[in-house]
């Protein structure tokens, strides 16, 4: 395989909710492999060292922002990210949100705030670039989606809403624009720590219980998602469209740890 496929030099890209976790890890990774980057967050200041990080790998890098729950404030990311950089060829929809509550304590505004942000933030993001794309024939849409897009967990009702949702949305998408040389993917992660879940990685036990249940026998790390996004961001990819790929250790397996009690491989 030429090593070129992987070569990201000359395109312009766009991660959304750039301005900390794994956001950083992948935009930073885009530019590592050659892109020119437009980084959004809510507020512009919180991308002051994402930025300087990019600019410090000799790319350039652009910082906007944005609120994904504001139609307004989409179309004028996209309209300003093309001005500054003359055209958009790949987007990464990472924004999002979470409120962890036991399904009879989810409120009206949460469900709101989870869905409009995930789900129709994710869709009108993808639109308002998409119409960017089409008239070039080329683009790179990749959806971050997560391990509960096809697990179900408790007090996760509307993220997992929010993110199986994605996940339906990418293939719709990836049928609708395929015609236009655009593919749509999803990048699922497993367990990542992250600022949203980070209270989960205080308590040992829960870590220890899914640890166990990874067949990797570790939660993931950050950099763990620089390969599968430029490989989607790539020519490399060129003929995937409409798939989640999951980067989670193995967890979608379904595999648990056995005791010799537990397991009796006579009845296997």
């Amino acid at each position: 395989m030429a090593p070129d496929l992987f070569d990201l030099t000359g395109r312009v890209a766009i991660v959304t909710g750039a301005s900390r976790g794994l956001g950083q890890y992948m935009a930073r990774a885009l530019a590592l492999a050659g892109a020119d980057l437009v980084l959004t967050s809510r507020t512009a200041e919180r991308l002051t060292t994402t930025r300087r990080q990019i600019e410090e790998m000799g790319r350039r890098a652009v910082a906007l922002e944005l609120d994904v729950r504001d139609h307004n404030s989409i179309q004028r990311m996209i309209e300003d990210a093309c001005q500054a950089c003359g055209k958009i060829d790949i987007l990464v929809n990472n924004a999002g949100c979470n409120v962890r509550r036991r399904a009879v304590d989810v409120t009206w505004d949460d469900w709101n705030l989870v869905l409009d942000t995930n789900l129709r933030g994710t869709f009108f993001v993808s639109q308002a670039a998409a119409k960017k794309m089409i008239p070039l024939k080329y683009g790179r849409i990749i959806n971050i989606g997560s391990v509960t897009s096809i697990f179900g967990y408790a007090s996760l009702a509307p993220y997992g809403a929010s993110r199986g949702g994605v996940k339906q949305l990418t293939m719709s998408l990836a049928d609708d624009w395929g015609t236009h040389g655009i593919t749509v993917n999803c990048l699922a992660p497993g367990w990542f720590k992250t600022a949203q879940n980070a209270a989960l990685y205080d308590n040992r036990a829960w870590v220890e219980y899914i640890t166990d249940r990874i067949p990797l026998k570790r939660v993931g790390l950050p950099n763990d998602l620089n390969g599968a996004v430029v490989f989607l961001a790539s020519e490399a990819s060129e003929y995937v469209t409409g798939q989640t790929l999951l980067v989670d250790g193995g967890i979608s397996t379904g595999a648990t740890k056995a005791t010799p009690e537990e397991f009796d491989k006579s009845k296997v």
